[in-house]
């Protein structure tokens, strides 16, 4: 295979779960993909435990990221421009929960529609909501933002952000906020930040029932929503990518306790198909079980 047919990748968040099982998908599509995590050790034992299982010594190496850190960002940035000049893919898959589960169980039966007390699933606290929200949304933004010149030199250029059926706008109680996101013609990540700001204060305040705010998994549903939203402004911002939010579905994974209802394989299908789609494919959508749902 000549260099210049080789693409690139790089995972976020891609130690274990969904993130290291998209890495081997890739990898073994010969994809070079550079798996990134926070912490270095956990890292590198994935991609030895890759390589061991697997035999894909020429296609994964590590590289340290932590989202939240613009100088983690910016070293990532420039070990892709050295190693390989350019990158196709980026997978935007690190995230953290926003809350403590205390009954896996409990939790299964409210994805199955029962009616459960969210108290007996599990917690939030403002801290966990804004770490929620400075990861799953403001992380995803900045590593973005970073890769995007290198993202540029692709012939392909392809973003896939891991989203979540909880994000969508039907979930949003809140007016204003589910206006501002769905009004992609005057859209911009000023308005999303606006949104945001404001869902943090109220949250501060105790006001988010009054306020009509998402009162389970408030901040998971408000990041995942703003992701949402980002993805159709760069969609709009770069017309000849292909940038999609995608739901992996309710997937066996540390965040849940291991009590989803897909397996991590399973769960891999729709990224992967994302990240591997030929030049025609759609661009600014939500997808779900591999089909295209409405925001």
């Amino acid at each position: 295979m000549g260099t210049e047919a080789i693409r690139y990748a790089v995972v976020t968040g891609a130690n274990k779960g969904i993130g290291y099982g998209i890495c081997k998908k890739l990898a073994s599509s010969g994809v070079v993909v550079v798996l990134t995590a926070r912490n270095e050790e956990r890292g590198l034992e994935a991609v030895e435990r890759l390589k061991n299982e697997f035999d894909f010594s020429d296609f994964v190496v590590f590289h340290q990221l932590d989202v939240d850190d613009p100088a983690s960002v910016a070293s990532l940035a420039s070990f892709i421009k050295t190693m390989f000049g350019k990158l196709d893919i980026l997978v935007n898959n690190a995230g953290v929960p926003g809350g403590k589960l205390i009954d896996g169980d409990a939790l299964l039966r409210k994805v199955n529609g029962a009616e459960i007390d969210t108290k007996e699933i599990g917690y939030e606290t403002y801290e966990l909501a804004e770490k929620c929200l400075k990861t799953n949304f403001y992380g995803v933004e900045r590593v973005t933002e970073a890769l995007v010149p290198l993202l540029q030199l692709s012939t392909s250029p392809t973003i896939v952000n891991v989203s979540s059926r909880a994000g969508l706008l039907k979930n949003i109680s809140n007016e204003w906020a589910r206006i501002v996101f769905n009004d992609i013609e005057n859209l911009t990540k000023e308005k999303i930040d606006e949104v945001l700001k404001e869902f943090e204060k109220d949250y501060k305040e105790g006001s988010l029932e009054i306020k009509d705010w998402p009162t389970f998994a408030s901040a998971y549903t408000m990041s995942k929503a703003a992701l949402n939203a980002y993805t159709r402004i760069m969609a709009k911002k770069y017309p000849h990518f292909h940038i999609n939010s995608v739901c992996p579905g309710f997937v066996k994974t540390d965040m849940n306790n291991n009590i989803g209802n897909l397996s991590i394989d399973e769960g891999v299908e729709t990224p992967l198909m994302l990240a591997l789609w030929s030049n025609n494919g759609p661009s600014g959508c939500f997808f779900n079980k591999g089909e295209v749902i409405s925001f």
